[in-house]
Parts: C-alpha cells; sequence; structure tokens
C-alpha cells in the first residue's frame, strides 16, 4: 500500500496499523490522554506526520512507535511493519511481560464458574486503577 497523504488523524492512523481493534476504541484513547506525541496529549483530530513519536499509554506500560510512512487504509498485520517502527524500551517491555504473567496467574480454572463476589474484590485489589 502506498501513502495517501503526508498527515492522516491519529485516530484513524493507529486504527489502520492495528494497534487499536476500531477507530473508535483509538479516538477514546486519545481522548482519556493516553496517546501522547513529545510530552503532549493529543486529540484524536490531531495530524500525525511521518517521522513523528508516539507514546500510548497500555495499561502498566507505554508503547513507543515512530511513524514511517503514513496510511488511511486498514491493512493486514503482515503490511503494518513497513508503516511504523516498535521503539518500545526494554524495561516497559518487561513490565508488560509481568504484568501479563500475573494476570495468567490470576485466571479461573476452566469449567468453575462465574467467580464469586470475594474472587472479584480480590480481582480488583490485585488490579488497582490499571
Amino acid at each position: 500500500m502506498e501513502p495517501v497523504n503526508d498527515k492522516i488523524r491519529i485516530d484513524k492512523f493507529l486504527w489502520a496499523i492495528r494497534l487499536y481493534k476500531t477507530r473508535a476504541l483509538a479516538a477514546d484513547a486519545c481522548e482519556r490522554g493516553r496517546v501522547k506525541i513529545g510530552e503532549l496529549n493529543v486529540k484524536a483530530s490531531r495530524s500525525v506526520k511521518v517521522g513523528e513519536n508516539i507514546i500510548l499509554h497500555r495499561g502498566v506500560w507505554h508503547q513507543h512507535i515512530h511513524v514511517l510512512k503514513v496510511t488511511q487504509k486498514r491493512m493486514g498485520a503482515p503490511l503494518v511493519k513497513d508503516f511504523y517502527a516498535d521503539q518500545t524500551p526494554p524495561e516497559e517491555l518487561e513490565k508488560n511481560r509481568l504484568h501479563q504473567a500475573a494476570m495468567s496467574s490470576y485466571a479461573l480454572t476452566p469449567g468453575a464458574g462465574r467467580p464469586t463476589k470475594k474472587d472479584r474484590r480480590q480481582m480488583d485489589d490485585f488490579m488497582g486503577d490499571w
């Protein structure tokens, strides 16, 4: 796919390169202050340009991406590597790995049914404001 132009809305770009499942989720992340360019929170309507660095707040860790090309069309996963470079520091990746490990250890056993009220409270205490 070829880049359409030099600028595109950030919510549409994040959706197109498959970092968010829907454009509405990408716009919501912008609205909640979870998307930054430089040190500034951005609105969903902010234009993205080639060469910019975007920081996505992903729960307990931050994903850093560098824009290589822009596109308005959503594409298959193998093609997105041409449009951004993941520059997430190793410490952030380690935070994500530890979080995933903690969450998988908290998973209920299959067939155990719904969590009890006590289980739910323990999960909420464990998760905090993530």
